[in-house]
Order: structure tokens, then sequence, then C-alpha cells
């Protein structure tokens, strides 16, 4: 049986984040199975980003030089209102078997609501961690206009869902402390990242030669976005106060500087007296990207807030420890199956939660890894995930969730 689905989501701009990455990583599974998949995206037809996507995707957003300095300007374009969305799903749903919406906050979930209402055709929606109560805390006046948006709009996507995915039990209960009266029918269900393949000698040949530095010395990995939320400048400080202890060790601060912040964590590294030894490469992908898992000797992500954290399981794929602080919602099997370090996202956290990563035996870190992989495979493997996830909602005579 063909199952067709299509995704619905803001952007198919790479650089965008986890959300993207995901849709794109379990549609690949699915066409190897001879699923059809689709993406429909508010970005602009003649965004670059969407010729290159490797999915087919349908871009119904406003295009043209004046749209883009507008949207800078007026919320209600930043939002990504496309008057083409709704129209174009009453005219082409029915032509799927299900539909998901990636993501809250824009207008793709609200504008898919107006599109299917009425229709039959089911959709899922996956928050993709968006109603997690630390953007509330961080960012209380955003708050205010999504308490606005909740009442008027997002509250009903949820309400009429089919099933609100969530990839880990602390993201569902962590949803529940920003809106306790939370609609929907809840299910927890498997999230990941594909299998590592490859060459190793060549994709480790590829990172090395993009960080030569790397030939010399250990290497602590951070991949990821450059964002405030990752916690880099935890990771900076903690990773200068135990410099004299680490010497044979370089910190690679690996990913795409999207809000101009790498400047400020340059600077910060300076200012600590080791920026000889804290490396940014920039984005990665392809075979650079696996050859940085394959290299470092562990791997660090100190955020304040992560929905699941792809590049986690990306490295515990690749036989690599990690170090994660418990706002990465995943940190509670992480450290139940031995496979890393969970600590506070403080300063004194990551550098204990550091200390005890680098310091520890090299016997000790080793077995760490191999517990890395092993729960990689039993939890994170996206080829096994995806297709769990194609049951669910592909299949009417099976696949409702349960109220939780």
């Amino acid at each position: 049986m063909t199952v067709k689905v299509l995704h619905v989501i803001g952007s198919v701009d790479p650089r965008s984040g986890g959300p993207i990455e995901g849709v794109f990583a379990s549609s690949r599974v699915w066409l190897e199975h001879g699923h059809e998949r689709h993406v429909l995206t508010l970005d602009a037809p003649d965004d670059p980003w969407v010729a290159a996507s490797p999915i087919p995707a349908i871009a119904v957003g406003p295009q043209g030089r004046w749209y883009r300095f507008l949207r800078r300007w007026v919320p209600w374009l930043r939002y990504g209102y496309a008057p083409r969305l709704a129209p174009w799903l009453r005219r082409h749903a029915a032509h799927y078997d299900a539909v998901i919406v990636n993501g809250l906050w824009n207008y793709s979930s609200y504008g898919t609501w107006r599109g299917l209402r009425g229709s039959g055709v089911r959709y899922f929606v996956f928050p993709h961690g968006m109603l997690d109560p630390w953007f509330a805390e961080t960012y209380p006046r955003k708050h205010i206009f999504k308490r606005l948006y909740w009442r008027l709009f997002e509250h009903k996507v949820l309400r009429d869902a089919a099933g609100v995915l969530y990839t880990a039990e602390e993201e569902r209960l962590r949803a529940r402390q920003t809106f306790p009266a939370l609609p929907g029918r809840e299910v927890v269900i498997g999230y990941g990242a594909r299998d590592i393949g490859g060459d190793p000698q060549a994709q480790r040949a590829a990172f090395l030669d993009l960080l030569p530095a790397a030939r010399h010395h250990r290497i602590i990995l951070f991949l990821g976005r450059i964002h405030p939320k990752k916690g880099i400048d935890l990771l900076i400080e903690a990773y200068a106060r135990l410099a004299p202890r680490l010497s044979d060790y370089d910190l690679a601060i690996v990913g795409p500087d999207q809000t101009g912040w790498r400047a400020d964590l340059e600077a910060l590294a300076r200012r600590l007296g080791v920026a000889g030894r804290v490396h940014f490469p920039g984005m990665v992908s392809g075979d650079v990207k696996w050859g940085a898992f394959r290299t470092a000797s562990c791997f660090v992500l100190p955020s304040h807030q992560e929905n699941f954290g792809v590049a986690v399981a990306e490295a515990m794929a690749a036989g690599l420890p990690v170090l994660i602080t418990g706002k990465v919602n995943i940190w509670r099997e992480v450290e139940a199956d031995g496979a890393g370090i969970g600590v506070d996202d403080t300063l004194d956290g990551v550098t204990e939660g550091l200390r005890r990563m680098c310091l520890q035996p090299e016997a000790e870190r080793a077995a760490m890894g191999r517990r890395a992989r092993a729960s990689f495979l039993t939890r994170y493997d996206l080829k096994k995930n995806a297709l769990d996830l194609l049951a669910l909602v592909g299949l009417p005579d099976g696949s409702a969730p349960q109220q939780r």
C-alpha cells in the first residue's frame, strides 16, 4: 500500500533548524519504501532553497523584494501570512492520505486548519518543542502575542488535529506547563537521525581539511545553529575554566551563524584567553559533517531549550558520548542508557559536566560511546521511527492515536 503524505512547514530553508531537517530525513526513508511525500511551504517560489529542496516543495508565499522589505516591519507579514495556502489545500489535500503540520506560531498551522476544515482530510501537528515554557520565560513580550495567537488561532489547530505528536515524554509534560488546558490527542512518537554511513576515512579527511587543528588535538564538538538558546557562551566559559587541565583538547563550534552572535562569542574567547583553541569553521553538511562526528572525542549541547536535538542523535550514531543539559528533552533517556551526562544549563553545571566527560579515563569514555551507539539503535534510528510515524499517520484503520 502506497501512502501519500503532505508536510506543511514555514520554510524549507535548511538554515532554519531541526524541523525541516527532520522532514527531509524521514521523507527520504518513506521514498525508499515506495511512499510519496511533498512539502508545502510559506516560502516564496523564487527562494533559492525551494529549488534546492531534496523533496518536491510547493511554495505558496508572496514573492518580490517589496514583500521581503515589508515583512521586516509588518507583524502580520512576519507571521508568514500566505493567502494562497488555504485555497491550495482545499483544491489538493484530498490527494493525500494525511497532512503533517510542522511547527506553530506562523501561518502554516492556522492556514492548514483553514484549508482542511470540513474536508475530512486528517492532519497531525508536530509542535517541535514550540510549546516549551522556556520561550515564555525568556521572551515574555513575545509570549503576550503568542497567548493572543493561541486564543484566536493555535488552540483550534491542536483541538481539531487527529493527533499532536511529541518527540519525548519530557516535551509533552513541558508543553502543559505553558498551556495547561492543552487540547488535542497526544502521542509520543519516536524521532531521531539517519544512521551514519559512508567512508569513515574520507569523512575524517574532509573535516580535517576544514579544521587542521584537529590533526593535533582532541576535539570537543558543538554542532548546530549558533544561537543564544544553545548555551554556547556557557560552553566557552566552561572550557576556559578547565583549559589548563584540557591542554590536549580544542573546542569546535560548528554551524551557521543566523543571528550575528558569532562575533560576540569570538570576543568572549579572546577575553578568556582561549581564542586560539576555539574554532568556528561555519556550517557543514554531508561528509564534512559526519567527519566532524567521527573525529571528535565527545559532543556537547549546553542548550537552554531543545525539543529533541537531532545532532545529539547523530553524535550517538557515531558512537560519541554526549554532554547535554536537562533542558534537552531526551536527557532522561540518555542518562538512563549510560550514553552521556546530563547537567544543569548553568556555568557551574556545564563546567562540571565537561570536567567529568574529558577527564574520565579513556576506557570509560569509550564505553560510554559504545552505550551511546546502542542507545541510538534502540531509540533514535530514524529509519525505524520514520516508518512508525508513517504507520501512525497513514493507516486510518489503526493509526488513530489514543487519548492520554
